[in-house]
């Protein structure tokens, strides 16, 4: 083996002081990075697609079968409780009612003449009672013959007869009365029927038949909402579900007006999630969306479940493993690199997440996962993150 020249010797040297110099450079130089600071005030929201819905949503109808042949209202007009929606022909039912009408009449006219047959003998009884004592009386003292006196007592028990016999005829006639009122009140119950109120104070959602249609009992005529109980069915990932409670503050958008925000707050939480989708149905409540409303609109839902104070939020980017309780991040601590696994809680719209535990005593979080990062390379902080 031929010895180096002294050139060659200057070319190793030089080679190897280049390579000990770019290693150093690239893995020892202090490289930048941006740091997560503490916030003071952060409010944890959770957001949600829904739509705009009624409580009280009513399709009403008629409760018998008739030809319409009035309807009164339409499509967006607003009713009050008991005011006429629409009218079926009642001509029949008309009939039936006085009829009805007619047997009660009667029956108060056969209730006067039982009445007038119990004082008739009431009074036929007091005479043939009085007759009777007098004969009883002649009869003790020999002046008629006992036969006569024996007359006198079977009339006054046939009298006494006729009086009960009366009686129970108006007794009788009273409960045949009484039928006649309860099927007068049938008929005109039915004949009520063939008018549709509305049940509460509503606005007309949708008009489903016209006048003359012939309809069946129980058909809907009408869908009527009440506009007091509007609210917003929205729905929220189960991953974020978990701190809803009824009562939280919630902000709600419109499709239709995208750049006005209204109130509400959680009002009912459902016990059923969507088992394909994996969402926790929430109903909102909209105390000042617009007073006009459309049903099924949708709508954006940010709900206020936290409000944290003088946290560190970290970019969920910046965690590794992540598994939404735990995962490991980088940190700067006396000047150099180290991963350290942190415990998280909660989690911002906006992607970041609070870190519960297991920040070593003054380590500062990297923000966002850069190229170069290792353990124990020094580092020096260029920023903080927002």
């Amino acid at each position: 083996m031929m010895p180096l020249s002294k050139r060659n010797k200057i070319v190793m040297i030089a080679g190897v002081v280049l390579a000990v110099g770019g290693w150093f450079f690239l893995i020892e130089r202090p490289i930048a990075v941006s740091v997560v600071e503490q916030q003071a005030t952060t409010e944890v929201r959770v957001f949600g697609l829904g739509t705009l819905e009624a409580r009280v949503v009513s399709k009403v109808g008629f409760e018998v079968g008739a030809a319409l042949i009035d309807l009164l209202v339409d499509s967006n007009d607003t009713v009050t409780k008991g005011q006429t929606l629409a009218r079926l022909h009642a001509g029949e039912q008309e009939a039936r009612v006085a009829r009805a009408e007619a047997g009660v009449a009667a029956s108060k006219a056969a209730i006067l003449k039982a009445e007038a047959n119990v004082l008739r003998a009431q009074a036929v009884l007091a005479q043939r009672t009085a007759a009777n004592t007098r004969q009883q009386e002649l009869a003790s003292r020999n002046t008629v013959a006992e036969k006569s006196a024996e007359e006198a007592q079977r009339d006054v028990d046939v009298a006494a007869a006729d009086l009960t016999v009366a009686k129970s005829d108006v007794a009788l006639i009273t409960a045949q009365a009484a039928d006649a009122s309860a099927a007068l009140r049938y008929e005109q119950s039915l004949l009520a029927h063939h008018t549709l109120t509305a049940p509460f104070d509503a606005v007309v959602v949708q008009r489903h038949a016209e006048a003359g249609t012939v309809i069946r009992a129980g058909e809907v005529i009408f869908t009527l909402m009440d506009p007091t109980t509007v609210w917003v069915q929205t729905y929220i990932d189960e991953g974020r579900a978990g701190e809803l409670a009824v009562g939280q503050g919630a902000e709600v958008r419109l499709r239709s007006l995208p750049h006005a925000v209204f109130h509400g707050a959680v009002i009912r939480i459902g016990i059923e999630s969507d088992r394909v989708n994996e969402e926790r149905r929430v109903w909102v409540t909209c105390v000042d969306c617009p007073k006009q409303i459309f049903l099924g609109e949708q709508a954006e839902v940010r709900i206020t479940v936290a409000t944290l104070t003088n946290s560190l939020l970290v970019p969920e980017i910046a965690i590794e493993g992540f598994d939404g309780h735990q995962g490991r991040v980088w940190v700067v601590q006396d000047g150099r690199l180290a991963q350290v696994s942190l415990v998280f809680g909660s989690r911002t719209e906006d992607a970041r997440v609070e870190v519960v535990s297991g920040l070593p005593e003054g380590a500062q979080i990297v923000a966002s996962p850069i190229k170069g990062l290792a353990e124990g390379r020094l580092a020096c902080i260029s920023g903080d993150a927002p």
